[in-house]
């Protein structure tokens, strides 16, 4: 038997305009070397994310900034090297500027839902443009385990006070374009050092400041388990009431308590790894989805 290659990846989505008092439009984009009508997306990046990818090919390719909602699925099929599998997700459209034409997309259009499922190429792109139009609108609530810390053996100060490690510091760098994916506004944290160094690179970024709350900390959830319910609870309401989405970091021993807060069955997750809980207009979780990384 030959030897078994693992499938190529890549990543895109269904991005939809519902402008108040008109039909839905879908974002799509004409290649000029296949001469087809299809979704923007493309191929995964050394060390980058699948809903990362999502959202730097839509805009690489349209010029349309997004952030992402509900993942929709996957479409699976061969190519000369192999296997290629793409992901999608719901696209919302935040901003945008004017689209150059290249030899990979000579045209982009948003068009309107009727005149799109004509038009588009490919019938399991069109099944997933038919699925993302039933789809009602939610905010996604992120809960992050704090990157690579310090050996407990190799550090004498306070626990609270333990950093991170360079693979920590390199893993927080690379949450940097996850937690964009979903258009995180509101960053929480631990008040522990090596949860604040998580989310340090994405608050620089993004120009959102970290907020820290001492319930999150090993030590006092320890003490006080109601007291990570109500953090989380509060959190999950300022969801609910501002439709802003929200990362919350947290260490491995209370992140069960922050999954059963968001209605997810509690399952270990890797440093850097990242639960994303889809909310919907009542704060109840109606998807979700773990990311972690290679590194």
């Amino acid at each position: 038997m030959g030897r078994r290659h693992s499938p190529i990846l890549a990543a895109g989505a269904v991005v939809i305009d519902r402008p108040e008092g008109k039909s839905p439009r879908v974002l799509l984009v004409h290649r000029p070397l296949y001469d087809d009508w299809t979704l923007p997306k493309g191929k995964l990046e050394t060390d980058e994310t699948l809903p990362g990818c999502a959202q730097r090919e839509v805009e690489e390719e349209t010029g349309v900034h997004i952030r992402l909602g509900l993942p929709i699925g996957k479409i699976s099929y061969s190519i000369g090297s192999g296997k290629k599998e793409s992901y999608y997700w719901l696209g919302h459209a935040l901003s945008s500027k004017r689209h150059k034409p290249n030899k990979e997309v000579d045209k982009v259009a948003w068009l309107s839902a009727g005149t799109a499922l004509a038009r588009m190429t490919y019938g399991d792109e069109r099944t997933l443009v038919d699925r993302a139009l039933t789809l009602s609108h939610t905010t996604p609530l992120l809960i992050v385990r704090h990157a690579k810390a310090m050996e407990r053996k190799n550090w004498s100060g306070r626990d609270q006070a333990r950093p991170l490690s360079a693979r920590g510091r390199k893993q927080a760098r690379n949450l940097v374009p996850l937690l964009g994916a979903y258009g995180v506004t509101e960053v929480v944290s631990s008040s522990a050092t090596r949860c604040a160094q998580t989310m340090k690179p994405y608050s620089k970024a993004s120009g959102h400041e970290i907020e820290l709350w001492s319930s999150l900390t090993e030590e006092q959830a320890e003490a006080n388990e109601k007291g990570v319910a109500q953090t989380m609870q509060r959190l999950v309401q300022r969801v609910r009431d501002t439709s802003r989405p929200l990362a919350v970091c947290g260490h491995r021993p209370v992140l069960p308590l922050m999954q059963e807060s968001v209605g997810v069955p509690p399952r270990p997750m890797q440093t850097a790894a990242v639960l994303v809980a889809h909310l919907d207009a009542d704060g109840k979780t109606v998807a979700y989805e773990r990311h972690k990384q290679r590194v």
